[in-house]
């Protein structure tokens, strides 16, 4: 509910006057583990311009990617430091190697240290084909609620990390170890020589001076 009435821009008064309810009402369900009845909801959904399943979390489970399209809706370009910046918040991404059978995407769990992409995986294995190589490795975030998300590919070789220093450091440094488990221990590193993203931002709608629901978009 929070979310979603900041990316609206509305203030809590502004959507208990479009849900006919009491803005201290929308505090109490906002903060606390409260079951609001269906009649409530069903008024919410629409002051927000959303579904009772999105408020609900029905789609948790689901893959994302399959919510509507957010209304206003614009893709925008992101520069290279917003890239860096992105890229060092995750904690798993893609990374894309061509192998004897084709081009082949795994998700490995990952860490950013000096602008250098790190893994660790085990030797023989798909990801480790990516040493000595130039790979693609992309990382993501989709937010199906507010139907808007962005992406980061970064480009550059990949070089296996040998020097016992330089392992201890990113082993130290690591967010966890790896989710599949097992003993891998050969850590790859990927030095980007191409940053690139994109992100879906959804333009804040508002209130219109008297206090009604905003016009619906042009078909």
């Amino acid at each position: 509910m929070a979310q979603r009435r900041e990316e609206l821009g509305l203030s809590r008064e502004d959507v208990a006057l479009r849900a006919g309810s009491a803005p201290g009402y929308l505090q109490y369900v906002e903060e606390r583990a409260v079951a609001p009845g269906i009649g409530f909801l069903l008024r919410l959904a629409d002051a927000l311009e959303t579904t009772v399943g999105d408020l609900t979390g029905d789609g948790m489970d689901l893959p994302p990617g399959i919510g509507r399209a957010g209304y206003h809706s614009e893709l925008l370009e992101l520069t290279a430091d917003e890239c860096r910046e992105l890229l060092s918040t995750h904690g798993v991404g893609r990374v894309a190697v061509t192998t004897a059978d084709g081009p082949a995407v795994i998700p490995v769990n990952y860490l950013v240290v000096d602008d250098v992409v790190a893994y660790r995986t085990l030797p023989d294995s798909v990801p480790s084909a990516a040493a000595n190589l130039e790979v693609a490795f992309e990382v993501d975030h989709i937010d199906d609620a507010l139907s808007q998300g962005w992406s980061v590919l970064a480009v550059g070789p990949a070089r296996a990390v040998t020097d016992p220093e330089a392992v201890r450091r990113l082993e130290e440094q690591a967010y966890t170890t790896p989710w599949a488990g097992g003993d891998r221990g050969l850590w790859l590193a990927i030095t980007p020589s191409r940053l690139t993203g994109r992100r879906i931002h959804v333009r804040q709608t508002h209130l219109p001076p008297s206090g009604g629901h905003p016009a619906a978009p042009a078909s």
